[in-house]
């Protein structure tokens, strides 16, 4: 059984998902896109937002070599 906060390897995030992982408000995500400080995000529809699941992890590991 795969758990609930686990990060995927590969494949796509949506936003919801990520902030499980990284704890920012939405608005402070979405901030910090525009800014190039967090990756962009992939159109996968017309109402579909997501951002590939490799981005994340590049973004939480780059977090917790900061803090060290």
């Amino acid at each position: 059984m795969k758990d609930k906060h686990t990060l995927p390897e590969t494949g796509f995030m949506r936003l919801p998902e990520i902030l499980k992982f990284i704890p920012v408000g939405k608005s402070t995500f979405w901030a910090k896109v525009k800014t190039g400080e967090f990756p962009k995000p992939v159109k996968l529809g017309s109402r579909t937002t997501a951002w590939r699941a490799e981005d994340i992890q590049a973004l939480i590991e780059k977090f917790s070599k900061a803090g060290n």
